[in-house]
């Protein structure tokens, strides 16, 4: 993960839920503090924050054969939560309501009245 003119080593799952939850936050004109982990010069996993919202300047580049992975699965959830907040999902219509046959009806033919 770049950011702020420098780079860290975190998890893919933590990366993509950091970045989805940076996009909510500028998409509603807010900022947050987070902490993830990430991998430290020494091969350990250390805790760095985050501030990230409107302005921020995330992109992850991947990187090839690390021997590290710092993935938290509380903090994944916890990114995922604060991104459902943010921007709570919306009904995908072909996993609601399967219980009623679709309508075929054609409404350009036949418009409403």
């Amino acid at each position: 993960m770049h950011y702020g003119g420098g780079h860290v080593l975190i998890g893919d799952a933590i990366c993509k839920a950091l970045l989805r939850y940076a996009r909510a936050l500028a998409e509603v004109g807010q900022a947050d503090i987070v902490t993830i982990p990430i991998a430290s010069e020494g091969g350990g996993i250390e805790h760095a924050h985050f501030l990230i919202g409107p302005s921020s300047q995330l992109f992850d580049t991947p990187v090839e054969n690390s021997s590290v992975d710092p993935t938290d699965l509380e903090v994944v959830a916890h990114l995922e939560r604060e991104t459902r907040k943010l921007h709570p999902p919306t009904p995908a219509w072909e996993e609601e309501l399967t219980d009623f046959p679709d309508l075929d009806y054609d409404f350009d033919a036949h418009p409403p009245q």
